[in-house]
């Protein structure tokens, strides 16, 4: 039965193999819900947020997932409106990783606002002058977009598309996908922007607070642009993870090298503004609010200048010189290397612009607010990455994802 529900023309670990796997990491899946349950049940008293901290771990994991999650609708992009073609050979993934991403910030916000099942107050009763509430509804429409966009694919599964009806119509959803494509571009861009919005027009945080651009704070459009840029090293990353463990090839190189090239010239573009808006913002926006760019990073056990490094030199500098050569691209080491450090780079930053911006004191008589999360956090905030491992190791054994691996894997041919 199992063999009958694997794509036609290629060859799958042996069930109990791939059963095995699944169970270690449904354990890992399992503590994740019953910290969620926990935190249902008893409420958010089950985590380390206090009076400083009412944005924590969860939310960073909810903006780092939702901009790796770019690569879908930045691959989507590229594929249906730029018209590169070569990339419908990755984009089944990239929608596959974006819907993961997607998904597993929804259930973050499920956890977060600790009754979810007052969660449709945000739609129902919209506060309208909030920028959150714009995020909430291109967040949910987007994820609506991705499943879409999913479909399509759970329709290619060999036993489903035997029937008349799922056959068509997984056809003639293939032929309106860059409806989808443009409708997600769209979405993801104010919702990208206002995630950064937010820290941005905060100014009793200084450390957040940025000037602005017409009505947007520059953050609003450094948070797109990074999310555009990094979103597809992180489908490159997973795509050569998911080839390590099957022990195939299942994207051609020219596919691999354009998606890389293209990132890396976004990556090199966005770091070029990111560093013009830091200095701008130690030169002249922190010290109108009287503050020094030192003010900071020191007197902490933490948040040390090297963070600031780590953000934009080794997660951004480094790779998007890496991406941009083509020599960088075709070395495999140096481009795994250029991937892992992008993905480093856009989590540190929204690592800082999450808890650094509530850890630094704004007023005389303040320290340093530090934090820690409960292990109940940690075990929700890795729930989505089980969930995800799950999820591509289903897809992968049952569905089509990779158009070109039978090519590249003839000896599999029967």
């Amino acid at each position: 039965m199992d063999s009958a529900l694997i794509p036609k023309g290629v060859k799958r670990a042996p069930l109990w193999q791939f059963t095995l796997f699944i169970g270690i990491v449904g354990i890992v899946l399992l503590w994740g819900v019953y910290a969620m349950v926990l935190c249902w049940l008893k409420g958010l008293n089950q985590t380390n947020m206090n009076d400083a901290y009412g944005f924590a771990l969860w939310i960073w994991a909810d903006l780092a997932v939702i901009a790796l999650g770019g690569g879908a609708f930045f691959s989507g992009f590229l594929k249906y409106i730029i018209g590169k073609d070569e990339l419908k050979n990755i984009i089944n993934y990239a929608v596959l990783i974006g819907f993961i991403c997607y998904s597993s910030a929804l259930l973050i916000l499920a956890i977060d606002i600790g009754q979810p099942l007052r969660g449709w107050f945000i739609f129902w009763h919209a506060n309208v002058h909030s920028m959150l509430t714009e995020v909430a509804f291109c967040l949910s429409c987007y994820f609506a977009v991705l499943t879409i966009e999913y479909i399509p694919l759970i329709l290619e599964n060999r036993q489903i598309d035997k029937v008349p009806f799922f056959h068509n119509l997984g056809h003639n959803m293939h032929h309106v996908m860059a409806v989808f494509a443009a409708t997600g571009a769209f979405l993801s861009f104010f919702h990208q922007g206002s995630l950064g919005g937010v820290t941005g027009v905060l100014f009793g945080r200084p450390f957040g607070f940025r000037e602005g651009v017409l009505i947007w704070p520059t953050t609003f459009f450094l948070f797109t642009w990074s999310a555009a840029a990094v979103g597809p090293c992180f489908t490159l990353l997973v795509t050569k993870i998911t080839e390590k463990v099957t022990g195939k090839k299942l994207v051609k190189d020219n596919v691999v090298e354009l998606l890389a090239k293209i990132s890396g010239w976004m990556l090199a573009t966005y770091i070029i503004a990111k560093i013009i808006d830091t200095w701008y913002w130690a030169a002249v926006t922190a010290p109108e609010s009287g503050f020094s760019m030192m003010d900071f990073y020191t007197n902490n056990p933490v948040y040390g200048i090297w963070i600031l490094v780590l953000e934009i030199v080794i997660g951004g500098v480094v790779p998007a010189l890496i991406l941009i050569t083509d020599a960088g691209r075709k070395n495999k080491t140096a481009l795994i290397t250029a991937t892992v450090l992008a993905v480093i780079g856009i989590c540190v930053n929204r690592w800082v612009m999450v808890l650094q911006v509530l850890a630094v004191p704004v007023l005389p008589f303040e320290s340093w607010f530090m934090y820690f999360p409960s292990w109940q956090e940690i075990a929700t905030t890795i729930l989505p990455v089980a969930y995800g491992i799950i999820l591509i190791g289903l897809s992968h054994r049952y569905l089509p994802i990779f158009p070109q691996e039978r090519e590249l894997n003839p000896i599999e041919e029967s």
